[in-house]
């Protein structure tokens, strides 16, 4: 299939992405990348809520197509599957016509040049609407939640009086939060070029603000020039964390895309910033990001557990270790990570995030901080890495005072380190420990 542009060329691209990330495990920005070009710049969203849309809501959307199939497509046929989705995530979740929904999803089946199902795609639809599933109780776990069972018990164990919402929380909709560059005016500034544009705010403190309703990047004053950056504010209360504890060199140890790097140098004064990260392209994409915001770092591609290859043998005064995790309190703004991690992802991430810690401590100067932190909600990449660190590394201690009074209250205490849960304050659920080296 190739360049599609009617309304059921969209839906039918959105099938062969959702089948792309459900069946072939790729990631859902991948795919979109891939699949975007196919359809018109008017369509994107389309195509944007279409997946966004299924695969968060993948495990009830499976569970009514278990009961109205006889029995599931063929392997080279599955992608039919994925239409169906579509077709039903249309009638529950959207303000399509439900007559508009079923007859472009049943002219999709053409356009994947798979005409024989047309038919079935047509029944299937009309008879969910028919017996009006939608109304039916989710039957199983999975199906209520929209999370695989092993992510359900984790999330159950390490969360007892809060899973429930965490697991509504990663089923909403991510609210947008930009971080104005202090750089290059002062927040109420930018607060005013936002009520200039129509631009609505729903709230802010100093450089983070958020927008009542997201916008593409191109509608926000200044973009281009540098003058704000998209960041969740839960990932904007790393800079100025590590860098209250002083100091002017300063690494960001697994620094892409360049978010949390460029808030550093928009925090620090004259801090000298080394930015490395093991993935080339990654990189690229960091350097893009600094020169738009006209910030200047040393970057190198590097392997933070392998700091011998890169490393100038300079101590730091400041280290943030944003270590790779397995992204689960960030589901709602990438719901294809229910799909694409495995229970056993987490014992092999946790074994990596201790190997970086490990490696790069030595880097730090005595009285230097390490701030670690992850995008994930699971104790054993979070708490259980850093605790036992601590336990075992004499001079190592932890530093449990919070810098930014407006954070306290949403963040909770671990047995090491702090947790923002996905949805407090509208935020992304995110995990930081702050250890420091004893003189």
């Amino acid at each position: 299939m190739s360049g599609p542009k009617t309304g059921a060329g969209v839906r039918a691209t959105a099938a062969e992405a959702i089948d792309a990330v459900v069946n072939g495990g790729r990631s859902l920005d991948a795919v979109l990348d891939k699949f975007g070009e196919r359809v018109a710049d008017r369509d994107k969203p389309l195509l944007r809520m279409l997946t966004y849309g299924c695969l968060r809501n993948h495990w009830r959307i499976d569970e009514w197509l278990s009961g109205l199939l006889d029995r599931p497509p063929r392997k080279k046929d599955r992608v039919i599957r994925a239409l169906l989705a579509v077709g039903l995530f249309q009638l529950t979740d959207t303000r399509i016509p439900d007559h508009a929904a079923v007859s472009q999803t049943v002219e999709a089946a053409r356009v994947l040049r798979r005409p024989k199902f047309a038919g079935l795609v047509n029944a299937i639809l009309r008879r969910f609407m028919r017996e009006k599933l939608v109304e039916r109780e989710p039957a199983g776990l999975e199906a209520r939640w929209n999370h695989p069972s092993w992510m359900i018990e984790t999330i159950q164990r390490d969360w007892p009086d809060d899973w429930e919402g965490i697991l509504a929380a990663n089923n909403d909709r991510a609210p947008m939060w930009l971080r104005v560059n202090a750089r290059r005016q002062s927040p109420d500034d930018y607060l005013a070029r936002l009520e200039a544009a129509d631009i609505a705010v729903a709230e802010h403190r100093g450089v983070t603000i958020r927008l009542e309703e997201p916008r593409s990047v191109a509608e926000l004053p200044g973009f281009e020039d540098g003058d704000v950056s998209v960041q969740d504010a839960a990932a904007q209360l790393a800079a100025p964390w590590l860098l209250a504890g002083g100091g002017r060199r300063v690494l960001d140890a697994c620094a892409a895309p360049g978010g949390k790097s460029a808030h550093l140098l928009e925090t620090g004064d004259e801090i000298e910033l080394v930015a490395v990260d093991s993935d080339p392209d990654r990189l690229e994409t960091l350097r893009r990001n600094l020169d738009r915001l006209g910030h200047t770092a040393t970057v190198s591609v590097g392997d933070a557990s392998i700091p011998k290859d890169w490393w100038d043998g300079r101590p730091f005064d400041a280290i943030l270790l944003d270590a790779p995790c397995s992204a689960s309190g960030v589901v709602r703004r990438h719901p294809d990570i229910r799909l694409l991690r495995r229970p056993g992802d987490i014992e092999e991430l946790a074994r990596r995030q201790t190997q970086m810690l490990e490696a790069l401590w030595p880097l730090l100067a005595e009285g230097g901080r390490l701030l670690y932190a992850t995008c994930s909600v699971f104790a054993a990449e979070n708490d259980a890495v850093t605790a036992d660190f601590v336990d075992s590394t004499p001079e190592a201690t932890e530093n449990r005072m919070l810098h930014n009074n407006n954070i306290h209250d949403v963040m909770r205490s671990k047995s090491c380190g702090y947790q923002v849960l996905p949805g407090n304050a509208g935020m992304d659920g995110f995990y930081y420990a702050c250890l420091e080296k004893r003189k």
